[in-house]
C-alpha cells in the first residue's frame, strides 16, 4: 500500500471536510488489510461447501468485466431486472477499475436491451447537468468537463473508467430513438449557471420573482468559480453566515414553490440548492449532526432519482457506493437508513438493488486531507462473505440473491451478517462492517480481483 504526502495548511484540510465526508464516508480510527497474511487458505468447512454448492445453483459466469462484445452472459442479469423502475447498482470501493467497468457493462445492457434512459449518479446536480448537456448534444470537451466537476472528494471519479462510459453514452445517444439522461443526485455544490437557469426561467414566466430570488440567491453567487476553490470558499464562511444562506435559499424555494406558474425542473434546482445550502450549516464534528445530515442525504438522493423517474416515465440505473445502494447500512453507526431503503420505502418492489463484491485487490484513496493514493485489501478472510463466494466456481459472477435465499442450504448463510468489504473513499478505514448480503441486496455480482481506477492524465 502506497500513498503520496502533501503538506496543505490547516485552513485547506477543513474545507476539504464537506466533500470528503459526503463522498467518501467517515474515517475511521483502524486501518485494516483485511484478509490473511500468507499461507494456504483454510479448507471450506462442510456447512459452507454446501453454501458454495447452493450458490452455484443461482450463479450466473460472468464473461468479462470490461464493457462491449457480446452481452450473451448477461441475458438472466437483465432478466432479473424486469418490474424494476429503478435499478440501484453498487460499488464496494469508490477506486477500482473493474468496479467501474461491470457497472459500464450492466448499464449498456440495460440501455440497449432493456430501455433504461437515465444514468443517476452520487455526484452533484450540478456537475450531471453538464455531463448531460454533452452526452445528448455533444457541448463541449468531455475531459476537461470531468477535470473541472470531479474536484476534491469527487476527483476519485474523474477516471479513464467513466470517461468511456459517458463517451459510450454519447455515442448512444447520437442514433437512439430513446436518448440516455445523466442525473445528479448529490448537493455538495452549484455553478453560477444553476442560479441563472432559475433566474432567466423567472423573467420569462414569474418576472416579480426575479428581485427577490436575486436578494436571496446573492451570497451564493458571488462564491468563486472553480468546484474545490467555491467549496473551499462557502465552507470557509463564518457559521452563522452559512446558516443565513440556508435560510435566504429554503425562502427562494418557498417562493417558486409558491408562485402561480411552475416548472418541475426550476424547483428541483432550487430544491437542491436549499439542500446545499443546509448541509453546509453542518458540524461534521458532532457525531449527532453529523448522523443526521448523512441519513439527509441518502433520503434526498433517493428522492431526487424518484422524482427524475416519476417526471420522464423511463427506467433509471442508480450508481452509488454500496453503502448507499443496499438496502441496510453496514455502519448505521454513521449512515443510519440508506438510499436503498429509502428507494423500497418511495417505490416498493420496483427498486432493486444490485451490490458489488471483491475478493481481492487495489483501490484508490484519498486521506483526510485529500491526498490520492493507491491501496491494496484482502484477499477476503475466512469467514467473511466474499471468502465463501470466493469459492464459486466462476471466477466472476452474478447470483440472485432472491432466489438463492429461498434455497435452504443457502437462505441462513445469506441472512447472517458477516464481515464484508465496505471500503469508503477516505484512507486510513475499517472495510469489513459486518453485512447480510440476502438482506442488503437482490442481486450480487462478484469479482475475483480488481485494479485500481485510472485517473485521467493532467493536460500539460
Amino acid at each position: 500500500m502506497t500513498h503520496t504526502s502533501l503538506r496543505r495548511p490547516v485552513a485547506r484540510a477543513m474545507a476539504l471536510t464537506l466533500a470528503l465526508t459526503a463522498f467518501l464516508g467517515p474515517v475511521s480510527a483502524t486501518a485494516t488489510a483485511a484478509g490473511p497474511q500468507g499461507g494456504r487458505s483454510p479448507a471450506l468447512s462442510a456447512s459452507d461447501h454446501d453454501v458454495v454448492t447452493g450458490l452455484e445453483r443461482y450463479a450466473h459466469r460472468l464473461r468479462t468485466a470490461e464493457p462491449g462484445g457480446s452481452g450473451a452472459d448477461l441475458a438472466a442479469f437483465a432478466s432479473m431486472t424486469r418490474g424494476a423502475d429503478i435499478v440501484g447498482i453498487g460499488e464496494a470501493s469508490h477506486g477500482s477499475k473493474e468496479l467501474f467497468t461491470v457497472k459500464d457493462r450492466l448499464l449498456r445492457q440495460l440501455v440497449t436491451r432493456e430501455g433504461f434512459s437515465a444514468f443517476a449518479m452520487e455526484i452533484s446536480w450540478s456537475a450531471a447537468v453538464r455531463i448531460d448537456a454533452y452526452v445528448r448534444t455533444g457541448e463541449g470537451d468531455l475531459r476537461q468537463i470531468l477535470r473541472e466537476e470531479f474536484q476534491d472528494g469527487y476527483s476519485l471519479l474523474n477516471t479513464e473508467e467513466f470517461l468511456n462510459l459517458f463517451g459510450w453514452v454519447r455515442e448512444h445517444n447520437r442514433t437512439s430513438a430513446r436518448p440516455v439522461r445523466v442525473v445528479g443526485l448529490d448537493f455538495s455544490d452549484a455553478a453560477p449557471e444553476q442560479y441563472e437557469r432559475i433566474l432567466t426561467w423567472a423573467a420569462g414566466n414569474e418576472p416579480a420573482l426575479v428581485p427577490e430570488l436575486r436578494r436571496r440567491y446573492a451570497t451564493l453567487r458571488a462564491l468563486p468559480t472553480g468546484v474545490a476553490t467555491r467549496m473551499a470558499a462557502y465552507n470557509a464562511l463564518p457559521l452563522a453566515e452559512r446558516k443565513a444562506i440556508a435560510q435566504d435559499a429554503a425562502a427562494a424555494y418557498r417562493l417558486l414553490s409558491e408562485a402561480g406558474t411552475q416548472d418541475p425542473r426550476v424547483l428541483q434546482e432550487a430544491r437542491v440548492i436549499s439542500h446545499m445550502a443546509t448541509e453546509y450549516t453542518v458540524d461534521w464534528s458532532d457525531p449527532a449532526q453529523a448522523k443526521a445530515a448523512s441519513r439527509h442525504r441518502d433520503r434526498t438522493m433517493a428522492e431526487t432519482a424518484v422524482w427524475w423517474q416519476r417526471q420522464t416515465g423511463g427506467r433509471i440505473v442508480v450508481s452509488a457506493h454500496n453503502g448507499h445502494a443496499a438496502y441496510e447500512s453496514a455502519v448505521p453507526e454513521y449512515y443510519p437508513v440508506t438510499m436503498g431503503a429509502d428507494l423500497r420505502e418511495l417505490v416498493g418492489r420496483a427498486y432493486l438493488a444490485v451490490g458489488t463484491s471483491l475478493n481481492g485487490g487495489d483501490y484508490r484513496a484519498r486521506t483526510a486531507t485529500g491526498e490520492a493514493g493507491t491501496y491494496s485489501v484482502g484477499p477476503a478472510a475466512p469467514g467473511s462473505n466474499e471468502y465463501t463466494l470466493d469459492k464459486v466456481r466462476h471466477r466472476d459472477f452474478y447470483v440472485d440473491v432472491r432466489a438463492a435465499r429461498r434455497d435452504p442450504a443457502v437462505g441462513g448463510w445469506l441472512g447472517t451478517a458477516r464481515p464484508t468489504f465496505v471500503i469508503p473513499g477516505r484512507y486510513p478505514n475499517q472495510p469489513t462492517p459486518p453485512l447480510a448480503l440476502g438482506r442488503a441486496f437482490d442481486v450480487v455480482v462478484h469479482l475475483h480481483t480488481v485494479r485500481a481506477s485510472v485517473p485521467v492524465p493532467q493536460p500539460e
